[in-house]
C-alpha cells in the first residue's frame, strides 16, 4: 500500500512542478489534463501525509513518554498517544478505500431512464413521482437535466423518459439507482382506499464516447414521425421526431424533445451508444463473474432494490438494509443518505474482495 501511496505523492509533487511552468499554462490541453489528474490525487494525497503526520506525532509521543515525567505530564502523553492511534487507524482505512481501483465511468454523465411496470395506471404515476425526485435531487448537485424522450398517459403518468443528467460525478451518485422500485400506497384512482403494490424499473447508463462504441450505419435503421406531447396531442406537424433501431441487438431509441430532426437524431444517437455500452459491459462481466453477486447489487431492472411505503412514511433499501422514515424529503430530491449508504456498502464490499 505505502508504494502506492509513495508513488502517487511524487506524481502530485511533479504535476504541482508542471502546472507553475508558463509552457503548460499556456497549453491549454496539458493545463486541463494535469489539473484533473491532480484533483483526483488531492484526496489521497492529502490523507497520507496526514497519515505521516500522524506517525511523526507518535513517535515522539511514545520517545517522550521514556523521558522524566511528572504523573500530570505523563497522563497528558499517554492520551496523545491514544488519539493518535485512534487518528492512524481511521487514515490507514481511508487510504485502502482511497486506493481502491475507480469506476471509470464515475465522472460521467447520464442517461436514467424510468419506466411504469406492475400496476397500470398507479405505475406510471409512481414513474412520474420517481423522475421528479432525480430531478430534484439533480437540481439540488447543481447538474443539467435534460429530456430526451417522454411517453405520458392521459392522467399525468409516465409510461417512460429518459433524461440526460450532466455533471461532474452524476454516474458515481446515481449508478445503484438501476433495479425495480416498488410502491405501497393509496392510489388517487382507488376509490375504496385500499393501498396497491406498483412498480416502476429504472436503469442509469453512463454516456460514452463515440470511440468506446463503435455502431456500424448497415447496422442502424432511422425511422421520424411528429412530435406528440401529454394527452397524445400533436406538438409539431414536421416529422421531426427520430426512431432508432439497432438491427443487430433489437434495441430501439426514440427522441422527440428537439424541434430539430437533426438534433434529435444525435441525441438518440448518444442515448443508443449508452445502451449498447451497457449491453457489451454487462455480458463481460457476466462472462467474468457469472457465480459471484455484488452486495449492492446487479443493477439487473428486473431486481427489486427499493420499497416507498406511504402508509408508514418508510423507505426501504433492500440490498443494503437500510430504511428512512423520510419519505416526503427523499421524493423532493434529498437522496444523500441512501446514496451515502449505497457507497460505503461498495466500498466495504471491495475492501472484502481486496483483502
Amino acid at each position: 500500500m505505502f508504494d502506492k501511496l509513495e508513488a502517487a505523492e511524487i506524481r502530485y509533487n511533479q504535476l504541482s512542478e508542471w502546472l507553475c511552468n508558463p509552457d503548460v499554462l499556456a497549453d491549454a490541453n496539458k493545463l486541463r489534463a494535469y489539473s484533473k489528474e491532480q484533483a483526483e490525487l488531492q484526496a489521497t494525497v492529502d490523507a497520507y501525509r496526514s497519515y505521516k503526520d500522524a506517525e511523526d506525532g507518535l513517535r515522539q509521543a511514545r520517545e517522550m513518554l521514556q523521558e522524566k515525567l511528572d504523573d500530570e505530564m505523563k497522563e497528558l502523553v499517554k492520551s496523545e498517544i491514544e488519539d493518535l492511534e485512534e487518528r492512524i487507524e481511521t487514515l490507514s482505512t481511508e487510504l485502502q478505500v482511497l486506493l481502491l481501483p475507480k469506476d471509470p465511468n464515475d465522472d460521467k454523465n447520464v442517461f436514467l431512464e424510468v419506466r411504469a411496470a406492475a400496476g397500470g395506471e398507479e405505475a406510471a404515476l409512481f414513474a412520474g413521482t420517481l423522475l421528479r425526485m432525480y430531478s430534484r435531487f439533480a437540481e439540488r448537485q447543481g447538474w443539467k437535466i435534460e429530456v430526451i424522450d417522454a411517453s405520458y398517459t392521459d392522467i399525468g403518468g409516465m409510461k417512460d423518459v429518459t433524461l440526460s443528467i450532466q455533471g461532474r460525478g452524476a454516474y458515481s451518485k446515481l449508478k445503484f439507482e438501476s433495479g425495480t422500485h416498488r410502491v405501497q400506497r393509496v392510489p388517487v384512482t382507488e376509490s375504496g382506499g385500499r393501498i396497491h403494490t406498483s412498480t416502476a424499473t429504472v436503469a442509469v447508463l453512463p454516456e460514452v464516447e463515440d470511440v468506446q462504441v463503435e455502431i456500424n450505419e448497415k447496422d442502424i435503421r432511422i425511422d421520424t414521425f411528429c412530435s406528440t406531447g401529454p394527452g397524445g396531442q400533436s406538438v409539431n406537424t414536421t416529422q421531426s421526431a427520430v426512431r432508432i433501431t439497432h438491427m443487430p441487438t433489437g434495441i430501439v431509441v426514440s427522441c422527440q424533445d428537439e424541434k430539430s430532426q437533426l438534433k434529435n437524431r444525435d441525441k438518440a444517437m448518444r442515448v443508443l451508444r449508452a445502451r449498447l455500452y451497457e449491453k457489451y459491459e454487462s455480458e463481460q462481466q457476466q462472462a467474468l463473474a457469472a457465480d459471484r453477486k455484488s452486495q449492492v447489487g446487479t443493477g439487473d431492472r428486473s431486481e427489486r432494490i427499493r420499497t416507498y411505503n406511504f402508509p408508514q412514511s418508510r423507505i426501504t433499501d433492500h440490498r443494503i438494509g437500510l430504511t428512512t422514515h423520510r419519505i416526503d424529503a427523499v421524493l423532493d430530491g434529498e437522496l444523500d443518505e441512501l446514496v451515502q449508504g449505497l457507497i460505503i456498502a461498495d466500498r466495504a464490499r471491495m475492501l472484502q474482495e481486496a483483502q
